[in-house]
């Protein structure tokens, strides 16, 4: 890839995604915060772009399994679904259980679990409602467009006026979740369990980092890959 100093962190994981490891490692966001470019990410982390650039080009020597960027838009949609949205929908119940033990059993010697608590449930209820609206708003007008194209058959224009509309709305919302989980970091001391704490304390944290991780993939796939192509698509109808 050619200057990767100015290409975005966003198409840099979106091209080969073992490049999102070395990234993660020093701490730079590529999913909410995809959009600047790998030099401003690495200013912005006090770390050196060239020793990032070095760390990048070995990935590139194995070539990426998992070519997202090459998938169709309604290949994209159903993983996103049957994986990442499965994957929140199943673990929320288990976090929020182990959340409110710790609470009661931990909480008066770490007070900071209160907030954490209170993090969560509300990073809960709006992812919740956050893929509700994409599959069923959002997501099947994609699945249209790319059937309309594929079949030649004409597409009426969406009832929420520009699919911009929602996009921006989902982008928003991305970002929302992915400050709140950075607090949520900086309150568990980036998810370390202290040395009074039990096994439950141990797995919670263990299973907040993984959420987090999944979150991270979950808004890559959206905003670095699948909103850009259905950009594109809803461009080429003439409404």
């Amino acid at each position: 890839m050619e200057n990767l100093a100015q290409t975005k962190v966003g198409k840099i994981v979106a091209n080969n995604y073992r490049t999102s490891t070395v990234l993660t490692a020093h701490g730079i966001d590529f999913c909410c915060k995809g959009g600047i470019t790998l030099e401003e990410a690495c200013q912005n982390k006090g770390v050196a772009v060239d020793d990032i650039i070095s760390q990048l080009e070995d990935t590139f020597k194995t070539a990426d399994e998992l070519a997202f960027e090459d998938l169709k838009p309604t290949e994209l949609i159903h993983r996103i679904v049957t994986v990442h949205h499965k994957y929140v929908e199943a673990t929320i119940p288990a976090l929020q259980a182990y959340m409110e033990k710790l609470c009661t059993v931990h909480g008066e010697r770490h007070p900071e679990l209160y907030k954490i608590r209170d993090l969560f449930t509300g990073a809960a209820e709006a992812l919740t409602a956050h893929m509700k609206k994409e599959e069923l708003v959002l997501f099947p007008y994609i699945e249209a467009m790319e059937e309309a194209k594929t079949n030649d058959f004409e597409l009426s224009k969406p009832h929420f006026g520009d699919i911009e509309n929602p996009i921006r709305m989902m982008e928003d919302e991305h970002s929302t979740e992915g400050e709140r989980f950075e607090e949520i970091a900086r309150l568990s001391d980036n998810y370390t369990c202290p040395p009074d704490g039990c096994q439950t304390y141990w797995v919670a944290y263990a299973l907040l980092r993984e959420f987090e991780d999944d979150l991270h993939k979950h808004i890559h796939l959206e905003n670095n890959i699948l909103f850009p192509k259905a950009r594109k698509l809803y461009a080429s109808f003439d409404f």
